[in-house]
């Protein structure tokens, strides 16, 4: 069954990391293209630039839809697997996969050169998500709390990961809810 997907993210990179340090990082990816190099790697959509490595900013720009089987998940999951050491710190890369005649699925990954790293990120992408809503119905003070509480959460997801040895892992994959179709 092939199915639509499109990926849509910016993976920051660290001082150093040339191209043949991230072709060979997202080698599961490539290869599941059939492809060699990021050049090589288009999107279906022509006004996305697919896949693309900027040396001033260091940084990898996602921005690829191509039609995919069921294998796909996991290739590129083993791709951020590999390229979260080479990143300086986490960031964020959506996922959405339009099945035909299907509810559209979305997935957050988290690539960072450290699980604590992607930890943190993930801890502040919450903390701002729920203030920013509860800000439009809440005073300040609620809005400190909550926010207070989930970074109590946090803190011991953290360290239930800690004693379980679950935080090795420089990438993470978080399904969502299902929403409208968008592409970023």
């Amino acid at each position: 069954m092939r199915m639509e997907v499109h990926v849509h993210g910016n993976i920051f990179l660290g001082r150093g990391v040339r191209l043949a340090q991230i072709e060979l990082a997202l080698r599961p990816w490539l290869e599941y293209l059939d492809v060699d190099t990021l050049a090589e790697a288009h999107s279906i959509e022509r006004e996305e630039p697919g896949i693309a490595f900027d040396t001033r900013e260091r940084t990898l720009n996602i921005c690829w839809t191509g039609e995919v089987g069921r294998s796909f998940h996991n290739r590129l999951a083993e791709a951020f697997q590999n390229i979260g050491p080479l990143t300086e710190y986490a960031s964020e890369v959506e996922v959405t996969y339009y099945p035909e005649g299907g509810e559209d699925e979305f997935y957050q990954m988290f690539v960072g050169p450290t699980a604590e790293a992607i930890h943190e990120f993930r801890r502040q992408c919450v903390t701002e998500d729920i203030s920013n809503l509860l800000s439009r119905h809440l005073g300040k003070a609620d809005v400190e709390q909550v926010a207070a509480l989930v970074n109590q959460l946090f803190d011991q997801d953290w360290e239930t990961k800690k004693v379980t040895g679950e935080q090795s892992s420089s990438s993470t994959v978080i399904p969502l809810h299902p929403r409208g179709k968008h592409l970023h």
